[in-house]
């Protein structure tokens, strides 16, 4: 199985700056590479202090540079956000000059301040979204772009350079609203876990989508990439009195980005999904701060492993992607948690079956 690393830049401690929350990040990104993680992630976001990596395919162009073998992963890569074709190129570039460790990751975007920073419509965002797709997708097996949908327009163009091995097999969405599940699965895609709700409503939703994707494509969906937020500590009390501040305040980080205590996503096209969990959030932050919690992978090693293995056996995921700074957590206290992590923790996921997130070929059919 293979085990990546995700590295999100958040700036919530006001005695950092932003330079040295980068600087610090990236040293993380060095380590996880000589402690033996088989990817680095970039997760793209604007305008706050929530996520400060706004520009994915650089970052990861840093990281193809810095070393020959590493996994390069979009989680992800916001279509709503994009000119589509610039999409596609950036990824090909990226493709071509890592040659083939891309390991694209795409999603439609939940936060208000980035839509409306970049003067997008929320309403339309699963449309654009799921356009979006369909073209960059067929562009990147075939190097030509062309698209004449209601959101997107494009007329035929080629990708220079020229893709050069498929994607079919490397591609994944975040699917959060029940809706998006069935997209997915008929775009030919797999799936990014990142636990947020009852694992329930995740596995019902998993179900459809294998079933659709099935039926659509004629084989069997591929293993999804489960994601977590994660703290390691030889002491099961340090653990969760960590765990209990920083993966707490991350999540209030996340409130407060996507507006989660409010009531616009209510009221905003494709996104009434979401309305249930505002109304959660907003009778009792504290509470689904604790299950938020309950879904991440914290505490001793043994502890750790064990969350995995319930987790791993929820999704049937063929990977998992750790986040170990976040929260205004100090660059030594990630460190830590990380290498304990590393040394007691990912051999063990590492012998679990798996198939590698890179070179394999799974064919796909890409929705008309």
């Amino acid at each position: 199985m293979d085990v990546g690393l995700s590295l999100i830049f958040q700036g919530l401690n006001p005695n950092t700056t932003d330079q040295q929350v980068y600087h610090e990040d990236l040293k993380l990104g060095d380590l996880g590479i000589e402690l033996g993680f088989q990817s680095i992630w970039g997760v793209e976001h604007h305008f706050t202090d929530y996520t400060m990596c706004p520009d994915v395919t650089q970052f990861l162009s840093y990281w193809a540079g810095r070393n020959p073998d590493i996994g390069l992963g979009t989680m992800v890569m916001v279509l709503p956000w994009h000119d589509p074709i610039r999409v596609a190129e950036e990824i090909v570039m990226l493709d071509n000059m890592s040659n083939g460790r891309v390991i694209l990751g795409i999603g439609r975007g939940l936060g208000r301040v980035e839509f409306e920073g970049f003067g997008r419509d929320m309403n339309t965002s699963r449309e654009t979204f799921t356009e979006s797709a369909e073209m960059i997708l067929e562009g990147l097996e075939s190097g030509f772009c062309e698209y004449d949908g209601k959101q997107v327009k494009q007329v035929r163009r080629e990708l220079r350079p020229r893709p050069f091995n498929t994607f079919k097999g490397r591609t994944y969405a975040a699917a959060v609203s029940p809706e998006s599940s069935p997209i997915m699965a008929k775009l030919g895609i797999g799936l990014l876990v990142i636990p947020q709700k009852p694992w329930e409503h995740v596995e019902r939703e998993m179900t459809a989508y294998r079933n659709i994707y099935l039926e659509v494509n004629g084989v069997d969906a591929p293993a999804p990439i489960l994601a977590g937020w994660t703290y390691c500590h030889e002491s099961a009390d340090k653990a969760e009195e960590m765990a209990e501040k920083y993966i707490g305040n991350y999540y209030r980080s996340v409130i407060d980005h996507y507006e989660m205590a409010g009531e616009h996503l209510k009221k905003t096209k494709g996104y009434e999904a979401y309305a249930s969990m505002q109304d959660h959030v907003a009778a009792d932050i504290e509470g689904a701060i604790k299950f938020f919690m309950s879904l991440q992978v914290w505490g001793t090693p043994e502890k750790c492993l064990n969350t995995l293995h319930d987790f791993l056996g929820r999704t049937g995921a063929c990977a998992f992607n750790g986040v170990f700074s976040y929260g205004g957590m100090s660059h030594s206290e990630a460190e830590q948690s990380m290498r304990l992590f590393a040394k007691e923790v990912m051999p063990e996921l590492q012998k679990l079956p798996g198939e590698p997130l890179l070179g394999r070929t799974i064919p796909t059919a890409i929705a008309s």
